[in-house]
C-alpha cells in the first residue's frame, strides 16, 4: 500500500510524459474538397494533453508538415494520452488519420458517437499511418480526438493527425441556444435527485441550477443533483451553452428528497472519523507503537497487514511484529488487551488484508472458504470489529469478456465478493467493512475497464469497481488512495495529478457523483454516500508520493463540504456529510508529530 515501508512501500512512480508539439491537432475543413489542414500554432505545442512535449531534433521525429511530431511516454500507471475537442456536425461522415511510430499506438475519436471509435497497431518500427472512419450521432456538435500508448511500453511518436469532413461551423457565428424544454425529476432519494430534458440542437453544453446556484454544468441531456440534504424540497433548472454564450433558464421543476428513514449499515462511527493503518506486523523507518499508545484521535485502526500463505491459497495470516524487528512490541495479551479498551472506547480495530506485497488472488472456490475461514479466524482470535481490503497489484483483474461491472463473471472478482457478503452475514450488521483501492482500480474506469472491447488495455483498470458495486449496501467506508498514482481524468474530461487540492477533490467528486464506466452513459457506476467516502491520504512526504500539505488538505474539505475555495473544478453537489480522511500511516503520522492526526482534530473539533 503504501510509501515506503518494507512490507508496503514501492518505489515513486514515473508518469508518462505527454508532447504536444507535433499533436497537429486535426481540424475539421469548409473547403469543398474536404481536404485536411492543420493550423501552424498546434505544431509549436499549444495543444495535446497534460505535459506534451516535442520530439528530440535529428531523430526522424518529423515525417512531414509542420515543425515537429508528438513524442509521448507512458509509465505503469499511465497510458500517456494527448487529445483535443474540435467542432463537428451531426449525421456526419469523417475520416480521422495519424502517421505513427511505436508499440501499441491507439488513436480514436470519442464524444460525437454512441461508443469510441478505435484504430491501433501493436508495433510500427517506422511510420506508419492509421486511419479509421466514423459517423456522428444525430445530436453531435463535437469529438475528442486522441492518441495514446500502452502502460509500460516505450515513448512513441505521432505527426500530421487530419480530420476530413463537414466544417463544425465555418465561418458562420453560432447564435445563443433555445432554452431547454422538457425538465423532469426523477424518483429522489434521501441525497439525490436525477434530472433530464430535451436536447438542444447548437448546444455544446448545459448548466444545472438548485434554487438558483449553479451546482453542475454537462454534455449530456441527464445528470444527478448530489449532496442533497433528506426530506428536503429543492427547486431546479437548466440552461443551454455554446460558444456564443449561455440561454435564459428553463421554467423550474421542484422535487422533494426521501426521508431519512433508511439508515446506513450500523458502523457506530462518529460522524466524521480519522481512519489510519498500524504497522502490527513488521517494522520500518516509521518506527513500531503498541496498540496501547496509539492516539485517540484514531477512530478506526487498520492492522497492517494479514498477508496469505501463496497467492492463490486464500488462506490470511496475521501475527504481530517480530521481537528481533520490533525490540518494543508487546505481548500478544496485551495486544489483545488493548484492542478492547480502544473497543471499549468505541473505536473500531479492523484487520487490513493485502498490502502491496500481500497478493490476494481467490481465483477458485477453495480459496474463497479458506479466506472466510482464516479471516474469520484472526477476527475472533483479537477481538476485532471487521475487515478492510486492500487488494493491490494483481490481486484483481478482469478476465476477457467480463465487460459488464454489475454482473461480473471473473473469478477472483466474484468469489471475493461472495467471501465479503459471508462474512457480513456471519458477524451481522456491526460488521465494518472497509476498502482502500488504488486509483487504478476505480476512477480510471471512467476511461476504460478491463481488457475493453478489442482485448488491448490493462484487464486491471477499473477491477475494484464490481466488488464495491455489489457490496455497496454493506459498504462502511471506501477510501481511495489518493497517492502513489499516475494522472487520472476527472468527470471534467481534463487529468488530474496527485499532490494538491485539485486532485482530491476531482477524484472525490466522482466517487460521490457517479460516472460512466469506460465512457458508456448507459453502464453508469452509481454514487456512494457521503457517509460511505474517506479520502486517502499519505500522512507525510515519508510515506508516499502524493503528500499533501494540510492548508491543500482543508482547501479540499472546504470544497466538498462547504463550496467553497473549489479553484477551477466544479464539483456535482456539496456533501458536509463527507465521512472523513484515512491515512497511511499512523506510525508515519507520530513520526511527524502527529501534524494529519492533529489537522484533522482541527478541522472537525
Amino acid at each position: 500500500m503504501f510509501g515506503t515501508s518494507r512490507r508496503c512501500g514501492r518505489p515513486p512512480l514515473t508518469h508518462g510524459r505527454h508532447s504536444s508539439d507535433g499533436f497537429l491537432v486535426p481540424t475539421v475543413d469548409d473547403r469543398s474538397d474536404h481536404a485536411p489542414r492543420t493550423p501552424p500554432a498546434l505544431e509549436t505545442g499549444q495543444s495535446g494533453g497534460p505535459a506534451c512535449d516535442p520530439a528530440p531534433r535529428g531523430r526522424g521525429a518529423r515525417r512531414s508538415r509542420g515543425s515537429g511530431a508528438l513524442r509521448a511516454t507512458p509509465s505503469g500507471l499511465d497510458s500517456a494520452q494527448c487529445s483535443q475537442t474540435v467542432s463537428v456536425q451531426p449525421g456526419s461522415t469523417y475520416t480521422l488519420s495519424a502517421w505513427v511510430q511505436g508499440s501499441y499506438v491507439y488513436l480514436g475519436e470519442s464524444g460525437a458517437t454512441a461508443q469510441a471509435a478505435t484504430t491501433w497497431t501493436p508495433s510500427a518500427s517506422t511510420w506508419q499511418k492509421l486511419s479509421l472512419t466514423f459517423t456522428t450521432s444525430s445530436t453531435a456538435t463535437s469529438a475528442t480526438v486522441f492518441l495514446h500508448g500502452w502502460y509500460g511500453q516505450p515513448a512513441f511518436l505521432a505527426d500530421d493527425v487530419s480530420l476530413v469532413g463537414p466544417s463544425g461551423g465555418g465561418s458562420t457565428t453560432p447564435g445563443v441556444p433555445a432554452v431547454p424544454a422538457g425538465l423532469t425529476a426523477g424518483a429522489p432519494t434521501t441525497t439525490t435527485v436525477p434530472l433530464s430534458w430535451t436536447a438542444v440542437t447548437g448546444a455544446t453544453g448545459y448548466t444545472v441550477y438548485r434554487d438558483g446556484t449553479r451546482v453542475a454544468s454537462v454534455t449530456s441531456t441527464s445528470t444527478t443533483v448530489t449532496g442533497l440534504t433528506a426530506s428536503t424540497a429543492y427547486s431546479f433548472q437548466v440552461s443551454a451553452t455554446n460558444a456564443a454564450g449561455e440561454s435564459a433558464r428553463s421554467s423550474a421543476v421542484s422535487a422533494t428528497t426521501a426521508s431519512g428513514s433508511t439508515t446506513p449499515p450500523a458502523g457506530g462511527l462518529p460522524t466524521h472519523a480519522l481512519v489510519g493503518y498500524l504497522h502490527a506486523s513488521f517494522a520500518n523507518g516509521a518506527g513500531y507503537m503498541r496498540m496501547a499508545d496509539v492516539p485517540d484521535s484514531w477512530d478506526i485502526i487498520d492492522l497492517a497487514f494479514g498477508e496469505p500463505t501463496s497467492a492463490t491459497s486464500g488462506e490470511i495470516h496475521f501475527s504481530l511484529c517480530p521481537q528481533t524487528e520490533c525490540a518494543d512490541v508487546e505481548s500478544v495479551a496485551d495486544f489483545k488487551a488493548a484492542i478492547a479498551a480502544k473497543r471499549a472506547a468505541g473505536k473500531k480495530v479492523l484487520l487490513s488484508v493485502g498490502g502491496a506485497n500481500g497478493q490476494v488472488q481467490l481465483t477458485t472456490t477453495a480459496a474463497r472458504d479458506a479466506f472466510v475461514s482464516s479471516v474469520s479466524s484472526i477476527i475472533d482470535t483479537y477481538g476485532l470489529d471487521g475487515v478492510d481490503i486492500d487488494f493491490e497489484g494483481h490481486s484483481l483483474s478482469l478476465n476477457t469478456g467480463d465487460p459488464d461491472f454489475k454482473n461480473p463473471t471473473t473469478p477472483v472478482i466474484v468469489n471475493l465478493i461472495s467471501a465479503l457478503k459471508t462474512l457480513k452475514a456471519k458477524y451481522g450488521a456491526g460488521f465494518v467493512l472497509t476498502m482502500a483501492p488504488e486509483t487504478f482500480f476505480v476512477q480510471n474506469g471512467y476511461q476504460y475497464y478491463g481488457s475493453g472491447p478489442w482485448g488491448g488495455q490493462n484487464p486491471r483498470c477499473g477491477a475494484y469497481l464490481p466488488v464495491i458495486y455489489a457490496l455497496r449496501n454493506d459498504l462502511t467506508l471506501l477510501h481511495v488512495q489518493d497517492y502513489n498514482s499516475g494522472s487520472i481524468m476527472g468527470l471534467d474530461n481534463q487529468y488530474h495529478s496527485m499532490g494538491g487540492a485539485d486532485f482530491h477533490i476531482a477524484m472525490t467528486d466522482m466517487l460521490l457523483t457517479g460516472f460512466p464506466v469506460a465512457g458508456n452513459t448507459a453502464n453508469m457506476f452509481p454514487a456512494l454516500r457521503p457517509d460511505q467516502v474517506a479520502i486517502g491520504l499519505p500522512a507525510s512526504s515519508y510515506a508516499g508520493n502524493g503528500y499533501t500539505a494540510p492548508s491543500e488538505v482543508t482547501k479540499t474539505l472546504d470544497c466538498l463540504t462547504k463550496g467553497t475555495g473549489c479553484g477551477s473544478y466544479r464539483t456535482h453537489g456539496t456533501w458536509p456529510g463527507l465521512r472523513g480522511l484515512m491515512t497511511w500511516s499512523i506510525n508515519w503520522d507520530h513520526y511527524g508529530n502527529d501534524e494529519f492526526a492533529k489537522s484533522f482534530d482541527a478541522y472537525w473539533p
